[in-house]
């Protein structure tokens, strides 16, 4: 009976633990286009706390980037899963996701007033100190994030998972690159290739960026996606979930933001 009453105990304090973590959808617009994203935070943390933007996948806003979201709630942030299609778009084949993600990669100024209108949004919640805020993408929200580290976002960093590393406008330079940068990337990401770390390092070099680039052996991209595998089966694409190189990834993250953001 006591085992009983302590179990019952148990499951109504994580139950409250878990049901504290809220998910507000939010309209909001980046020029004349609509944009439909999601603050998600602690409602049973009292006063401000650092802000975290989240850019998604290629595919969209998926489950992915709520989960993703939810954790960073859970370890005290306001996260914001910024929408970078407008209108929530999604994309549930690899033409469509290209056709998405390539429009904004082509478009440096659409790219950063998207990414800077989920980012002001962010910083007016009421939960939220504006003064401390990062960002983490993962893949294609890896290349946003990483763009807006070289556009002098004021940013205090950037984590990015999977990412792209190529410039989708000016490289950085000395001096203009505010934000910490963290890539956590699979060694074996056919995307992406040696050379382009090697050009990436050596651009964040010669610009005297603080940042740091790490590799998992054996992992391939999305490999945080616990849908990756399906979904690389699914299109006969390199997509693989590690959950080794996951939890790394992610305690690197979580140690990386608590620096940046002085939690």
């Amino acid at each position: 009976m006591r085992a009983l009453l302590l179990g019952t105990v148990l499951a109504m304090a994580f139950g409250t633990a878990s049901a504290a973590i809220k998910e507000d959808p939010v309209t909001y617009r980046a020029g004349d286009v609509t944009m439909k994203g999601f603050v998600v935070y602690d409602d049973a943390v009292a006063g401000r706390r650092p802000g975290v933007v989240v850019v998604h996948e290629w595919w969209g806003i998926t489950r992915h980037s709520h989960d993703e979201a939810r954790k960073l709630a859970g370890q005290g942030y306001t996260a914001f899963i910024a929408d970078m299609y407008g209108d929530g778009k999604t994309a549930d084949n690899p033409k469509d996701a290209g056709a998405l993600s390539g429009a904004v990669m082509k478009d440096n100024a659409a790219m950063q007033a998207r990414f800077n209108a989920a980012k002001d949004t962010l910083a007016k919640h009421a939960t939220v100190d504006g003064s401390r805020i990062a960002a983490i993408g993962f893949c294609f929200g890896g290349a946003v994030v990483l763009n807006m580290a070289r556009a002098g976002s004021d940013l205090a960093g950037v984590a990015a998972f999977h990412s792209g590393l190529g410039a989708n406008g000016p490289q950085a330079a000395p001096g203009s690159v505010k934000a910490k940068v963290l890539v956590l990337n699979g060694a074996d990401d056919p995307f992406i290739k040696p050379e382009s770390v090697d050009a990436f390092k050596k651009e964040f070099d010669a610009a005297k960026v603080s940042y740091r680039y790490v590799n998992y052996p054996g992992a391939v991209h999305a490999f945080t996606n616990p849908e990756a595998t399906e979904k690389g089966k699914q299109f006969n694409l390199p997509l693989r979930y590690d959950a080794e190189a996951d939890k790394q990834a992610k305690a690197e993250s979580a140690k990386f933001l608590a620096e940046v953001l002085k939690k």
